[in-house]
């Protein structure tokens, strides 16, 4: 209902269908969109036939990332326009499929990385580029938080979800109690750990800063350490990426106390030869070089959320286009996948960007493309010999 909420806040829209596997939140969330707008939405439990309602003109994709792009390509070919949450899509290859889908269709996309609408995430892009910080060395991007799960329990599927429609085109692991709801971001199988499903607004960003594409090498360090009874991808991670520009750090812990400088647990450093930047989602500190310097506060608030919507839906109606390609959007989702095929291959990943290759690395160029499970084809299966 995030997004949807937002769109509301947005204005000029009406929601008429939604879909959801699990019955319990499908009418829960009708019931909810019946208050906003003084009539309940139709409701499916087959995202194929709500896209065949008479009506629609745009969809919301917020599903877990192993389904974005099956529905993503649906979609298009039903002429529809599309709002797709991030990662733009589980795996690399699917990412150049949906691309491509939505080339040919000439549908308008917006990927949901928020940040793109943050005044200070905006206004340090431009501090970056009037020079004023100096060259930038380095950037190093973090979170540090608890994700609040509790020990994993092998238990029956949600009597209200239909489990095998859940998962879809991705593995069908036995169910346990830190899947479902929004708890398969940390499951392997379904939303491929913290960098991929948070870090990715932050890579995002560090990109809209630093005007990058994509990097030439990605080597991870870290491992499963101290909540190995809650999830299965890495609590804690360290990603060195080499860009054209400087290198770019990430790193998470999920245990722990906070940072000695608690505002910093979530955000980027940006060195540069003259002035160190902190940015997160409304603020941006200077530290300018020296050992008595003083340092400056720019604080930038911004409701992203509602703004990220209404340039889409904007965009629907003028046929523009949005703050957030999936072209673009698709080097952020490729950047932080290369960090976690380093980091479960135990090797330094080299990228081709031109032909969209690991370089010198079969084992690691294999997890650009995950096998999709039986009857689901993989979208990009056409594409190879």
């Amino acid at each position: 209902m995030i997004n949807i909420n937002a769109a509301y806040k947005a204005g000029g829209v009406e929601t008429v269908a939604i879909c959801d596997v699990d019955t319990e939140n499908l009418e829960k969330s009708a019931a909810e969109i019946a208050k906003l707008q003084g009539a309940r939405p139709k409701t499916f439990s087959s995202y194929k036939e709500m896209l065949d309602f008479p009506g629609l003109e745009a969809v919301i994709i917020a599903t877990p990332p192993h389904w974005h792009a099956l529905q993503f390509i649906d979609a298009c070919r039903k002429g529809l326009d599309i709002y797709c949450e991030k990662p733009v899509s589980y795996d690399v290859r699917e990412g150049r499929a949906m691309i491509e889908a939505a080339k040919q269709t000439g549908r308008v996309v917006q990927i949901g990385f928020q940040r793109r609408q943050s005044d200070a995430v905006k206004g340090a892009a431009e501090y970056v580029r009037s020079g004023k910080p100096g060259r930038i060395l380095q950037v190093d991007a973090q979170i540090h938080y608890s994700p609040g799960l509790s020990p994993k329990k092998s238990i029956p599927p949600l009597a209200t979800v239909d489990w095998d429609q859940w998962c879809g085109p991705a593995p069908k692991i036995p169910y346990h109690s830190n899947i479902v709801h929004r708890l398969w971001r940390h499951e392997q199988a379904y939303g491929n750990g913290h960098m991929i499903d948070w870090g990715i607004h932050w890579i995002d960003a560090v990109r809209l800063v630093l005007g990058e594409s994509m990097p030439r090498t990605a080597s991870a360090v870290g491992g499963l350490y101290h909540l190995k009874d809650q999830m299965n991808t890495p609590d804690t991670l360290t990603v060195h990426f080499e860009f054209e520009k400087c290198p770019v750090v990430w790193r998470h812990r999920l245990w722990g106390v906070e940072e000695f400088a608690p505002e910093t647990n979530i955000g980027m450093f940006f060195y540069g030869e003259k002035e160190t930047l902190f940015l997160n989602d409304q603020k941006m500190i200077v530290i300018p070089k020296g050992k008595n310097a003083e340092r400056r506060v720019v604080e930038s608030r911004s409701d992203m959320s509602t703004l990220h919507l209404k340039d889409f839906l904007d965009c629907v109606r003028t046929r523009r286009q949005p703050a957030c390609l999936i072209e673009d959007a698709y080097q952020s989702n490729v950047t932080v996948q290369l960090g976690m095929i380093s980091y479960l291959s135990g090797s330094k990943v080299t990228w081709d960007a031109k032909n969209e290759k690991i370089l010198g690395n079969p084992v690691a160029a294999r997890m650009l493309k995950r096998d999709y499970r039986a009857p689901w084809k993989h979208p990009y299966a056409s594409r190879e010999k």
